[in-house]
């Protein structure tokens, strides 16, 4: 393996099981690998893509399809009270950018702080769109400078990125999120993931995503060719 991290570009919605999935995996399977991995997020909002807040019940319906196949997740459904439900992603997803600069952090410090926010919504029930909760799941982060992440929130740092993000995202027909780039910028959407609907309609319709089969050989191929 080279000396140097093997940097990974994954595009996702922090609010995304899907991303969420991705990313557990990739982190797990190169520590497995012994592959010294960090993950450049760049932002796929949803919710600009859709003008509107990713609803609820669709987020749950892809949780229990996914971590009813795959429990050792540890994910839950929403158990904190309904009200504080975060209705945007962005600022997490804007602190994550944010964390990016090198006063901050860095890239490693940034993947750090991202998958702490994922844990803190699918695990522990955070609303993650407030700067508090943010913060306060940033000084958990080893990598996280969380009194220069505060000032950059307070300076409005990575909303840019956000919506530079955004309409890179459309320029270049990113499938959707997750969507991880490896050798020669070959996109993987879903990596590993067999899934179908159980009618031929999204849950905003009344259909209901069912996993079929998840496969882990992605991160050693996705490794081996960035090594």
């Amino acid at each position: 393996m080279p000396d140097q991290p093997i940097t990974i570009t994954m595009w996702s919605d922090l609010s995304c099981p899907w991303a969420t999935l991705a990313l557990d995996t990739l982190h797990a399977e190169a520590q497995r690998l012994d592959a010294e991995v960090v993950v450049d997020h760049r932002v796929f909002p949803l919710e600009l893509f859709n003008k509107m807040a990713t609803p609820k019940h669709i987020v749950e319906s892809e949780i229990v399809a996914i971590a009813g196949q795959l429990p050792d997740l540890g994910w839950r459904l929403w158990n904190a009270p309904a009200h504080t439900y975060p209705v945007t992603m962005l600022p997490a997803m804007e602190a994550v950018q944010a964390a990016k600069d090198p006063v901050v952090g860095g890239l490693a410090a940034s993947d750090q702080l991202d998958t702490a926010l994922r844990r803190a919504f699918l695990v522990d029930s955070r609303c993650v769109s407030l700067p508090s909760v943010i913060l306060d799941v940033a000084g958990q982060c080893p990598l996280v400078d969380s009194d220069r992440l505060a000032d950059a929130i307070a300076q409005g740092k990575g909303r840019a990125e956000v919506y530079r993000d955004w309409a890179e995202a459309r320029r270049i027909s990113v499938q959707g999120s997750a969507t991880l780039f490896g050798a020669d910028a070959e996109p993987l959407h879903n990596p590993g993931v067999e899934y179908r609907w159980s009618k031929d309609v999204t849950p905003l319709d009344g259909g209901f995503p069912v996993l079929e089969g998840y496969s882990r050989d992605w991160v050693a191929a996705l490794v081996d060719a960035k090594a």
